[in-house]
């Protein structure tokens, strides 16, 4: 077992994400200059701007990209699991800024006293460029994002296994009801 699935079975993204590992890492660095590895805590106010993210890409191949919370509102009643910050597809090669944005990053923001919440990247060689029917979410909305299927939306378009991933965890700090006031369009 690669680290990597290592890591994602023991906080137990398999099976509450996904079926199977990632056998690759995703690097992710914030414009803060904090990585997102393996578990590691970041607070939210850390990770409120978007991310760079990385991987080993074919250029001449399509990718998908979705960043979800499984433990909305908190890992004991996960009522809304999932709670998805970003979903970008048709991503060619690792460009990221030239993909298809679906749902506009917004970083963590889980509620004060619901402890720690495990983020997740996730990435996918799509087998074809894909029409998505999903709708387009602002990063000033936080409609539509409650109870997001990662399995579902793979199995919709045929994505497979992630070829690559990694997560944090991040629990409450003092940016989140800012973080809230932005995602109430206010």
């Amino acid at each position: 077992m690669s680290e990597a699935a290592d890591c994602f079975s023991k906080h137990k993204i398999v099976p509450d994400v996904l079926k199977s590992c990632p056998d690759k890492l995703l690097k992710i660095t914030y414009p803060s200059g904090q990585e997102a590895n393996m578990g590691v805590e970041l607070t939210p106010t850390q990770v409120k701007d978007q991310p760079k993210v990385v991987w080993d890409a074919d250029p001449n191949a399509l990718y998908t990209l979705i960043l979800t919370d499984p433990d909305a509102p908190s890992r004991q009643d996960p009522k809304f699991r999932e709670w998805h910050h970003w979903l970008v597809v048709n991503i060619p090669g690792n460009q990221i800024e030239n993909g298809q944005v679906l749902t506009a990053y917004v970083g963590s923001g889980p509620p004060k006293g619901s402890g720690l919440h495990r983020y997740v990247f996730l990435v996918f060689k799509q087998p074809q460029k894909l029409t998505c029917s999903e709708p387009k979410i602002p990063k000033t909305s936080g409609d539509k994002r409650a109870n997001f299927s990662t399995a579902k939306f793979i199995k919709k378009y045929s994505l497979g296994d992630p070829i690559a991933g990694n997560f944090y965890q991040a629990q409450w700090d003092d940016y989140v009801p800012k973080l809230y006031k932005q995602l109430s369009g206010k």
